[in-house]
């Protein structure tokens, strides 16, 4: 008899641990996936169509709020842990909740779910979420394209929507964002890279999705989420730490083993760190990865008017998952209001609504700033009104999209900016042409 299986999960490793290790596999049965997290994905299935001819009818997804009940009423033999950004403690505690229900507890690990994909690849990794991988992806592939290489984007899955419609996703222009009604946290990671003229994929399927992606890169980027490791056999393996939470890289899951792999490790924002936090992290980097080549590096902010900050009470709108589950109490949202001399940073939590107060209520780390939540139109409307209700001058967006695009903003709004660069030597310059060497590419691009 197979054996029976729980996922716990988040709508990303989950489905590709599933897709690669357990779909196909006559010796265990998926019984349910189980979510947490992110807003709205449980109470739903994972459909037939992409969970092949042995589920007919789908896989249901439960609250994890309900895994030991689960375990009993459905006869579990096994409860394989598919999320990140977690503390080692607490992968244990879910492990212990699923032991003393009677099943087996695993974590399945890079080898058994990698997916072979033709083009080289460069993942870029991170010990925590909000340390800096989405500009250091910008800066690769910026570096890159200068040497004449066709790079296309594959980001890991934020598939929160129709999961059929989902299954591959390719996003070149603008309008395939509203084709894919994505949610703010997709755009901000995708805008950027189609405004640079990228193609960017996601989606549920990576077998397929590499498979499609292969046919036009010469390189294809893995641009990782939260502190995952990557879905696709690296060529090049880049993992960013963030100094201003030294210690996560040696305490989060998996973003240690994101460290302990790497061949390149930037370390980011020299710039706003202190110098014991600055020293504590190269000391982690040595004991984690003492072979890893290390590139400093800071991420510079820069605001259109900055000099109407001055004297004003000032709202600070923030990437959302840096703030919830990243851990972060503020971003560079926080960092610019106070060296352009803000008056005031209004604390929004007295005057948030509906799921914005929820979220809140769920990360108390968040500090006095707002989480830029829009996963469906309701809650963006909640995150609008919340903006409307606090007492602030001006609004600091700093998320990295231009937020007024979606929603509407009842006062004066600016945008914070801010890219990677390396301080010193190397660079990724140096590794990238090291990189393109030892593959033998020759720079020439692809048609498209």
């Amino acid at each position: 008899m197979p054996q029976r299986v729980i996922i716990p999960g988040a709508a990303g490793r989950d489905f590709h641990n599933f897709n690669t290790f357990f779909r196909d596999n006559p010796d265990y049965e998926v019984v349910a996936f189980t979510a947490t997290q992110i807003p709205n994905i449980d109470d739903r299935r994972y459909p037939a169509a992409l969970a092949g001819t042995r589920y007919p009818e789908g896989i249901p997804i439960e609250p994890e709020a309900d895994l030991e009940k689960l375990i009993y009423d459905r006869l579990v033999d096994l409860v394989v842990f598919s999320y990140s950004d977690v503390t080692h403690d607490y992968v244990m505690h879910v492990g212990a909740r699923a032991m003393s229900a009677g099943a087996d507890y695993m974590l399945l690990g890079p080898a058994r779910t990698m997916v072979q994909v033709e083009a080289p690849v460069i993942a870029v990794c991170a010990a925590r979420t909000g340390s800096g991988k989405s500009q250091t992806s910008r800066r690769i592939a910026q570096i890159l394209e200068a040497m004449g290489i066709k790079v296309v984007v594959v980001r890991h899955p934020m598939p929160y929507g129709d999961l059929v419609k989902q299954e591959v996703q390719r996003f070149a222009t603008f309008d395939d964002l509203d084709l894919h009604d994505v949610t703010i946290e997709e755009r901000e990671e995708y805008e950027p890279h189609i405004e640079a003229g990228r193609v960017v994929y996601a989606g549920v399927d990576y077998e397929k999705i590499a498979r499609q992606a292969e046919q036009e890169a010469d390189v294809v980027i893995w641009d990782g989420g939260n502190n995952d490791f990557p879905f696709y056999e690296p060529n090049l393996m880049i993992t960013v730490v963030d100094p201003l939470r030294p210690d996560h890289a040696a305490r989060y899951h998996p973003g240690e083993t994101t460290v302990r792999m790497a061949e390149v490790i930037v370390l980011n924002k020299i710039g706003t760190a202190s110098l014991e936090q600055i020293q504590e992290t190269r000391r982690i980097i040595r004991d984690l990865n003492p072979h890893a080549t290390v590139i400093d590096a800071a991420s510079p902010i820069f605001v259109d008017e900055s000099a109407s900050i001055h004297g004003k009470r000032v709202l600070v709108v923030e990437d959302g998952p840096t703030l919830t589950h990243g851990e972060m109490a503020y971003g560079a949202g926080w960092v610019a209001a106070h060296r352009y001399g803000a008056a005031e940073i209004i604390d929004p939590r007295p005057y948030a609504v509906g799921s914005i107060q929820a979220t809140f209520e769920k990360y108390p780390t968040t500090g006095a700033v707002l989480p830029a939540m829009g996963y469906g139109d309701a809650q963006t409307q909640e995150l609008a009104e919340t903006i409307r209700r606090t007492p602030a001058d001006i609004v600091l967006i700093a998320t990295p999209i231009d937020l007024r695009r979606l929603v509407h903003f009842d006062k004066p709004a600016l945008r914070v900016h801010y890219e990677l660069q390396e301080i010193g030597e190397p660079t990724l310059t140096d590794v990238l042409h090291q990189f393109v060497e030892a593959q033998a590419m020759k720079p020439a691009g692809r048609e498209t």
